[in-house]
């Protein structure tokens, strides 16, 4: 999506967004967060809206122009209504409890894996094998849910491990029978 940058964020009413020393503030029913705006780029806030410019036509300006946008973007979406990212743990065996701000997993090893949660990031277990993980920090929420699932990658004969709910997982065939004895 070319030009990305140029689209303005469009600001909730519940949402107040400020600037100030380079650094925008998005605080909302969910939160506060902030975000580092390099100097390169300003900022222009309206009521309603927050614009993206470059102060330069330079290479590294035009690199950090969409991107600025897009975590602003998030900033206020994360703060307004949050996010969420759902995984599932599949095996025979396999499966989480949840226990304040850490996760109990048993994947299959001889002994069971706990996860400690980050400030900023809450799990809901339902039925021991779905994991939903809410934060109003998308880069953060990422990443968490990408260091769950290294912790058993799903194998691609089986598909057993922790998964992503809308991935898919592209299985091989398993080994098959010799023809015959001779």
């Amino acid at each position: 999506m070319p030009g990305i940058g140029r689209w303005p964020v469009p600001i909730p009413d519940s949402v107040t967004v400020s600037e100030h020393d380079g650094t925008v503030t998005a605080e909302g029913p969910k939160g506060k967060l902030d975000f580092g705006v390099d100097p390169c780029l300003s900022i222009q806030i309206t009521p309603g809206q927050v614009a993206v410019t470059r102060r330069d036509e330079s290479r590294k300006a035009k690199s950090l122009h969409g991107l600025t946008r897009k975590l602003i973007a998030n900033m206020v979406q994360g703060v307004s209504s949050g996010f969420s990212r759902v995984l599932e743990v599949n095996g025979v065996g396999y499966r989480a409890e949840g226990a304040g701000d850490s996760i109990t997993f048993t994947l299959g090893y001889s002994h069971p894996i706990i996860f400690q949660l980050p400030p900023g990031v809450q799990a809901k277990i339902e039925r021991q094998t779905e994991i939903t993980l809410e934060g109003i920090d998308k880069q953060l929420l990422g990443e968490v849910a990408a260091a769950i699932r290294r912790l058993r990658p799903p194998e691609p004969y089986k598909g057993k491990g922790i998964k992503y709910a809308e991935e898919h997982i592209r299985r091989k065939a398993g080994k098959t029978a010799a023809g015959g004895a001779q």
